[in-house]
């Protein structure tokens, strides 16, 4: 059966972040510019086949599952009382990564 952690893996796949707790948190949006068109396609797909295996045989199908993706642009998130740029959080999901 399906969860949202399966969702959340998905979409950290593609987005090219460590499955963390911290990234898991962050999941539900992503920053404006980092799925290019290839990774949003790859990102539809894989949830369309995900999110019905939730739902059991008899809801699965495909065309009853919409993906939207959320971009938000550079600097619109917040933490801490701080903007926190995307910058930042890529260079957090790299050292995540590689252990460093």
């Amino acid at each position: 059966m399906c969860s949202d952690r399966d969702l959340a893996a998905v979409l950290l796949r593609w987005e090219g972040a460590p499955d963390t707790a911290f990234f898991r948190a962050q999941a539900v949006t992503v920053p404006q510019g980092v799925l290019s068109e290839c990774r949003k396609a790859g990102l539809v797909a894989d949830a369309t086949k995900t999110v019905p295996a939730a739902a059991g045989p008899e809801q699965s199908d495909a065309l009853r599952v919409w993906v939207l993706v959320h971009e938000r642009a550079d600097g619109t998130w917040r933490a801490g009382g701080s903007v926190i740029r995307h910058a930042a959080l890529a260079a957090l999901a790299k050292r995540q990564r590689t252990g460093a």
